[in-house]
């Protein structure tokens, strides 16, 4: 017997020929429904619901989808977004698509037909809506588990191979709403990811808090593009441990963002484990030479977190690297994990900070970086890298 669709899920088409749900049934084996069974509201300008074990759905490139609410994918639900699907975002901090631990997205865009996740307002602005939250199973150092600060979802675990589906090729702009000062959604949330998810081709532009953020987790990403986020361009925290290949993170102006790493470990117990150890290869951070609203501009390393940079290009910053607090000066001050960096237009290379109350910047340690005059980092970092042309949004 086929398991009906929570009557709360509204998925929106205009055209209910191209649109499959697959509902698991008593056999091992799935049925395709097409058109789309009339257990399931269709509203082409209101899409919002959640997605329960077994429902697979896969949405049409050529509707376009107007997301009023949360789209919750539950644990062994999939939600697959085909190339060149337009997705149109309104609703605050109401509006958010959400991979719960077990279900899996797919949002398969190419290089030549991306996915696209956008405002649907008149008149596009930040935190127009939230973003795209994603918690997996694998290892975090906030506890065994945690609830995740936005869509208040459980993640982390002991699977570091945790497979939450895919991202590939798609922008996510306007994003970033915001519950109070301190609460707000990153473009990409990633909690607790493991290293079988795929996110290879993911652009965040005009968000209103953090381009990308990792909570934990073992996954790896690459070619990701964080541009004109009113926060950081590229932010880890609770132990994460992956790869990062071609990042290209930019401040288009002097009052719009703070960082373009704000790396961190555990602010309750720096050293804590899994220790965030992040490898980050062939990426460019372009800040704006000043001073931001949070001190001074900055790639800042700090509570505890290891990391490994390699060909890393820092253009415009008042300071390029800051290294805060003594667990992070013991894993980063003068240990060469920084190799082929070039600094462009900056005022200070690198300093640390220990913990102490008042205490002054440094200059960091001997052998804690290497200059290469030759690195480029994400690509020419005098403009958009030749990975990101088109597919990206800029």
């Amino acid at each position: 017997m086929k398991r009906l669709i929570s009557s709360a899920l509204v998925l929106c088409t205009l055209s209910l020929t191209t649109v499959s749900v697959f509902n698991s049934c008593s056999s091992d084996e799935d049925t395709t429904i097409t058109p789309n069974p009339s257990n399931v509201t269709i509203d082409p300008n209101n899409f919002k619901g959640t997605l329960n074990a077994g429902d697979k759905l896969v949405l049409d490139a050529n509707v376009t989808y107007r997301m009023t609410g949360a789209i919750v994918v539950s644990n062994g639900a999939e939600l697959t977004i085909p190339a060149g699907t337009k997705i149109f975002c309104t609703g605050g901090t109401t509006t958010y698509l959400a991979v719960t631990q077990g279900g899996k997205l797919f949002s398969n865009g190419t290089a030549a037909n991306p996915v696209i996740f956008t405002s649907g307002a008149a008149t596009p602005a930040k935190a127009d809506w939230g973003g795209i939250v994603i918690c997996g199973k694998a290892p975090i150092n906030a506890g065994a588990t945690a609830t995740s600060e936005v869509a208040s979802l459980t993640y982390g675990g002991t699977d570091v191979t945790d497979n939450s589906g895919s991202i590939t090729y798609t922008q996510i702009r306007w994003a970033g709403a915001r519950f109070s000062d301190t609460k707000e959604y990153n473009g990409l949330s990633l909690f607790g990811v493991g290293s079988g998810t795929k996110i290879d081709g993911v652009s965040v532009i005009d968000g209103a808090d953090d381009g990308i953020e990792f909570f934990g987790g073992t996954v790896n990403v690459s070619n990701i593009v964080s541009v004109n986020n009113d926060d950081d361009a590229f932010d880890w925290t609770e132990g994460w441990n992956g790869t990062a290949t071609n990042i290209y993170g930019k401040r288009n102006s002097a009052t719009v963002g703070n960082r373009g790493i704000e790396a961190d470990n555990n602010a309750n117990n720096n050293n804590a484990t899994p220790m965030s150890n992040p490898t980050i290869k062939n990426a460019t951070f372009i800040g704006f030479a000043t001073t931001d609203n949070e001190g001074a501009g900055t790639n800042l390393f700090r509570v505890g977190t290891g990391a490994t940079l390699d060909n890393v290009v820092f253009s415009g910053w008042a300071t390029a690297i800051t290294i805060q607090h003594d667990a992070t000066i013991a894993n980063l001050n003068g240990k060469n994990k920084f190799t082929n960096i070039r600094f462009d237009n900056v005022t200070t290379k690198a300093v640390t900070i220990a913990s102490a109350s008042g205490s002054t910047a440094q200059p960091a340690a001997a052998g804690t970086y290497t200059e290469s005059t030759s690195a480029l980092g994400a690509g020419n970092f005098t403009s958009t890298p030749s990975w990101a042309t088109g597919w990206s949004g800029l």
